[in-house]
């Protein structure tokens, strides 16, 4: 099949003049596949964080802020708190950053927790998924300010809470 952009056309949800290789904080959503539920064992939950807890050990410019694993999806609030790392974001002859870290440390968490995922479906009978284990994309804010970075670590905290009395 050949690439028609009629057809084969993905509409980025990116801010487009937005560097995403700025320092500040992002609060993020990373669904499963088709919504699947694949997070409900402890060990599940606790391979998910662990992954999660190593982005700072990968990225220099990362730290990790509110976490929380749902079900189906996780929510998470990173700082980057440096430009990028130029091995992952190669500049331009003007300067200009060409790369997006952000994505690529969502690529790289995909990567990692996928892997081991797959390798716990065989070894711990854990649920299988359908093709993928994340859905293709995932959500982004970019957190403007102290008082919505306190919401969105409330909204973290307390999205267990609020899902539990929802599916009551």
């Amino acid at each position: 099949m050949f690439y028609d952009p009629k057809i084969h056309n993905r509409r980025s949800i990116r801010l487009k003049e937005y560097d995403y290789s700025e320092p500040g904080y992002y609060f993020l959503t990373i669904c499963t596949h088709n919504r699947q539920i694949l997070f409900e064992n402890q060990s599940s939950v606790e391979m998910i964080q662990k992954w999660w807890r190593a982005l700072p050990s990968k990225f220099f410019n990362v730290q990790i802020d509110a976490f929380i694993v749902m079900p189906d999806h996780i929510h998470g609030i990173i700082n980057i708190t440096v430009g990028a790392d130029q091995r992952v974001c190669p500049k331009l002859i003007r300067g200009k950053h060409i790369g997006l870290p952000l994505p690529a440390i969502i690529q790289w968490y995909k990567t990692m927790t996928t892997n081991e995922y797959i390798q716990n479906v065989e070894k711990y009978n854990w649920v299988h998924f359908d093709r993928k284990l994340w859905q293709r994309n995932y959500y982004e804010r970019i957190i403007r300010n102290e008082k919505e970075l306190n919401r969105k670590r409330e909204y973290v905290i307390n999205n267990r809470i609020k899902h539990k009395q929802n599916n009551r």
